[in-house]
């Protein structure tokens, strides 16, 4: 199973709609068998397939239950291969609370909890909190690689530095086998702001640049309102068609690491 988290600390820059098409293109398109992790206590991703509940258990009970099994808590999606780990605001309080837990390791509960159904799924998909919280730190931790969304506006390069080193830092001290797969620009405009924004990415070496950018369109709004992934709300749209040459480019990538890998061993 690959484990990858979609991550930045910037807001409002596609992190969930981006996870969530991604897992779905992958286990509909591809036929992948994918469990999506929604990490953030706002559970958008959740919301997203209608999966939303204070009275199921949720993430929050596989940082801080220590009983808790992952098989129990997984809700099926009604989508054939996607399955969804769903997250509320209890995340909000867990993330506090494993804090002031001594008694365990903090960062690897879930990389643990994931390794208990490791054969059951090709792919997991973690959409992260804009944050750097223990919950995030946990999610690094249980990745293969990470993907960061990028929104270009004045914005849109703060805190890509303190992002870096953080993956970094958990590189060093908990998963050396972190890998930064790249970064990829959302909500594209064909304008001179965005032209000059991936310019700059692609001459930034730390920063990896995916081919594709999701173009901007009203149907990805109007996708979250309908609770159902792009591709289902609008097949032809622009979003739609970015994200399955996304899908193929991540993949892509991702063939091309391991086959490294492979050699190199």
């Amino acid at each position: 199973m690959k484990t990858i988290s979609i991550i930045n600390l910037k807001g409002g820059v596609a992190k969930t709609i981006s996870a969530a098409n991604t897992a779905h293109i992958l286990a509909t398109v591809h036929h992948k068998k994918v469990l999506l992790v929604d990490n953030d206590k706002q559970g958008n991703a959740s919301k997203l397939f209608g999966l939303h509940s204070y009275d199921d258990m949720s993430i929050t009970d596989v940082l801080t239950n220590r009983s808790a099994r992952l098989v129990d808590i997984i809700r099926p999606t009604q989508f054939a291969g996607l399955d969804l780990l769903p997250a509320n605001m209890t995340l909000l309080q867990a993330n506090l609370q494993i804090m002031l837990d001594t008694a365990r390791q903090r960062e690897t509960r879930l990389k643990k909890a994931l390794q208990t159904i490791f054969g059951q799924y090709d792919y997991c998909i973690i959409d992260n909190a804009p944050d750097i919280n223990i919950s995030v730190i946990n999610a690094l931790a249980a990745s293969d690689y990470v993907l960061i969304p990028i929104k270009v506006d004045n914005f849109a390069f703060d805190g890509l530095k303190e992002l870096k080193e953080q993956l970094d830092n958990t590189r060093e001290e908990i998963n050396p086998d972190l890998c930064l797969l790249g970064c990829f620009v959302t909500c594209y405009q064909n304008n001179e702001v965005n032209q000059q924004g991936e310019e700059w990415l692609r001459t930034q070496a730390d920063y990896p640049l995916f081919d594709t950018h999701i173009r901007r369109t009203e149907k990805v709004d109007e996708s979250t309102f309908a609770s159902t992934p792009i591709m289902v709300y609008s097949r032809r749209c622009g979003a739609t068609l970015d994200y399955l040459k996304f899908a193929d480019e991540l993949l892509s990538r991702i063939d091309v690491l391991s086959n490294s890998d492979k050699k190199e061993g």
